[in-house]
């Protein structure tokens, strides 16, 4: 089936602020470290300035990353998220469009400020992420463009936007509307706390609404409520028509029709910061994906794009990925 769009994405679109600090920056501000916590407006604030002048600001967002991701492979990705009319949502959409990534979303004068998450990277490459939503979760049906959803080969969606009830009422809609256009629909866990959330739901997705689940070790461990990942595995593979579980340096397993793939990771050139490792490694899987390759050689390019990233600071490709990969596979 012919398509005008690779992977359309829904996610939260945030504003990523970087910086570099000891880890006496996370325990001075009652920060647990290697956490993913929301905060709320006033907390942003106050972190935003403590963490100084040497800060990197670049449009972010788990499945924002994704998208920019299988743009710099040579995709053709559009993203679905809300803005406010504000410094940092024009930040977002000027990063974005700049990057290879349609963004038609416009920005919202009224309600709360563009998101954002405030990353403290520890030398050892760990990250710690504050993270305040603001305007991303004021997304509606209203914001889902049917004409999109039906042109895209891949939608793709979020987990961490399925806790506000408009975003995911926004992304059923989606579902439903990718589904009657014979569209393939993925879907990323995002964190443990999300699946702890919504276990049911995100259960009951792979039952006929998702074709492909994207999750690390420990998300699909929670999915399931074991400490046993075999055990975790086999429940998903007999729910999920191609499941995806990434494993950080021992690579990822591909489960799809009882099969099980096992896939070694790529070695970083170094290990600076593991942020945006699993978004990446989605989007070279859809990238292989879209352009036919083998599942096994989806994840391959997956590993490929995640040891990029966490190479350097940042959730945004540094080298050319697209140069990456067709000398991986030439």
């Amino acid at each position: 089936m012919t398509h005008d769009i690779d992977v359309l994405a829904i996610g939260n679109a945030l504003v990523d602020v970087i910086v570099t600090a000891d880890p006496a920056f996370l325990t001075g501000n009652a920060i647990p470290k290697g956490s993913m916590r929301l905060i709320a407006a006033d907390e942003a604030e106050r972190l935003y300035a403590l963490m100084g002048a040497d800060t990197r600001e670049v449009s972010g967002g788990s499945a924002a990353n994704t998208v920019v991701g299988v743009a710099a492979m040579g995709g053709k990705p559009q993203f679905f998220g809300r803005v406010a009319d504000d410094q940092l949502g024009q930040i977002f959409a000027h990063d974005i469009r700049a990057a290879g990534v349609a963004f038609d979303s416009a920005p919202v004068a009224d309600g709360p400020p563009t998101g954002r998450c405030l990353i403290v990277v520890t030398p050892d490459g760990d990250r710690t992420m504050s993270t305040y939503l603001g305007a991303c979760q004021e997304l509606t049906e209203a914001d889902i463009d049917e004409a999109a959803v039906r042109a895209a080969a891949v939608l793709y969606l979020e987990g961490y936007l399925w806790d506000p009830a408009a975003p995911r009422a926004a992304m059923k809609k989606a579902i439903r509307i990718a589904r009657e256009a014979g569209r393939k629909v993925a879907f990323t866990l995002s964190d443990v706390f999300c699946v702890e959330g919504h276990r049911a739901d995100f259960i009951g997705l792979l039952d006929g609404h998702v074709d492909m689940m994207f999750g690390n070790e420990n998300e699909v461990r929670a999915l399931y409520q074991t400490q046993n990942l075999d055990e975790a595995m086999a429940e998903l593979g007999k729910h999920a028509t191609i499941a995806v579980v990434t494993r950080s340096e021992h690579g990822a397993v591909v489960l799809t029709d009882g099969a099980r793939h096992v896939v070694p990771a790529c070695p970083p050139a170094q290990l600076l910061d593991t942020t945006g490792a699993g978004d990446l490694f989605a989007a070279g899987f859809l990238g292989g994906f879209v352009a036919g390759r083998s599942l096994p050689d989806c994840a391959r390019q997956g590993a490929i794009a995640a040891a990029e990233i966490i190479s350097h600071y940042g959730a945004r490709p540094e080298r050319d990925l697209k140069m990456l990969v067709d000398a991986a596979f030439a």
